[in-house]
C-alpha cells in the first residue's frame, strides 16, 4: 500500500488529527506518523526549545494531552532530521502537519507537502474579496503570522484560541470578537478538530475553514 508520511511538530500519534486525514484517505494509503518531539519530556522541552524573545512561536500537542510552546529555529534541525529519516523509509509524499512557515526544508526525492504553501492560496480563492478572519492557538501568532497572507492580498482579524487547552468558552469568546467583523474564519492551525469548527461555527453563524481538512481532501487527491 502507498504510504503518506506525516510530521507534527509535537509528539505522535496524533489521535485528534490522524482521523480527520484518514477519513479522506479513505484506506488508499497508510498513515506513517512520526512527531519532532518524540520521546522528550515536556521539561526537556521547556529547558531547550522553549522561544526566546522575538522568535517564531509555535504550538503542539504531547501523546500526555499536554500542549507546549516552542520556537522554531530550535526545532528546525530536529524537523528535517525527521523528513530524512521517512525518506530513508522509502516514503515518497510527507505531510508537515502544522500551518506555521518553515523556509529551507529540503527533501531529496520526496514531495513535502506543505500547508503554508497551500493554505493562503486556497483561502483567498474561496475569500475572495469578503471580510477574513483568522482564530491562532498563541498571541503571538496574531502578528507573525500576518506575512503568510500579505503576498495573497489579504489582512486578516486574528483572534485567539488554542486547539490543545480544552477551554471551550476561548472558542466562544474568539467568535464574538470576529462574528461581526468578519464574513468567513480560518482555524490556522493543524490541531483544530471538527468540534472545534461546529463550536466556532455556533458561535459565529459563519463558515469556518478547518486547516486540516481542507489539507486531507487535497492530499487525498495526489495518492
Amino acid at each position: 500500500m502507498v504510504k503518506l508520511g506525516m510530521i507534527t511538530i509535537g509528539q505522535a500519534p496524533r489521535t485528534d488529527v490522524a482521523p480527520i486525514i484518514e477519513k479522506y484517505l479513505d484506506g488508499r494509503a497508510q498513515l506513517v506518523q512520526v512527531g519532532v518531539l518524540d520521546g522528550m519530556t515536556k521539561e526537556y522541552i521547556e529547558k531547550n526549545l522553549y522561544p526566546e524573545v522575538d522568535d517564531y512561536v509555535l504550538t503542539s500537542r504531547l501523546v500526555t494531552n499536554e500542549s507546549v510552546i516552542m520556537s522554531r529555529e530550535k526545532i528546525k534541525p530536529i524537523l528535517q532530521e525527521k523528513i530524512n529519516h521517512l525518506e530513508e523509509l522509502g516514503i515518497q509524499q510527507i505531510l508537515l502537519l502544522c500551518t506555521g512557515v518553515f523556509p529551507g526544508l529540503t527533501t531529496k526525492t520526496a514531495y513535502l507537502i506543505e500547508p503554508d504553501h497551500i493554505i493562503p492560496a486556497a483561502v483567498k480563492a474561496l475569500v475572495a474579496d469578503r471580510r477574513f478572519g483568522v482564530i491562532v492557538p498563541l498571541v503571538e501568532q496574531k502578528e507573525n503570522l500576518k506575512p503568510k497572507y500579505s503576498p495573497f492580498g489579504m489582512d486578516p482579524l486574528f483572534a485567539v484560541a488554542s486547539p490543545y487547552k480544552n477551554d471551550l468558552e476561548s472558542y466562544q469568546a474568539a467568535g464574538d470578537e470576529l462574528k461581526n467583523e468578519v464574513d468567513i474564519i480560518l482555524l490556522d492551525c493543524m490541531g483544530y478538530t471538527e468540534e472545534a469548527r461546529q463550536l466556532v461555527s455556533s458561535a459565529t453563524g459563519l463558515p469556518v475553514i478547518l486547516s486540516n481538512a481542507i489539507m486531507a481532501k487535497l492530499v487525498s487527491e495526489m495518492i
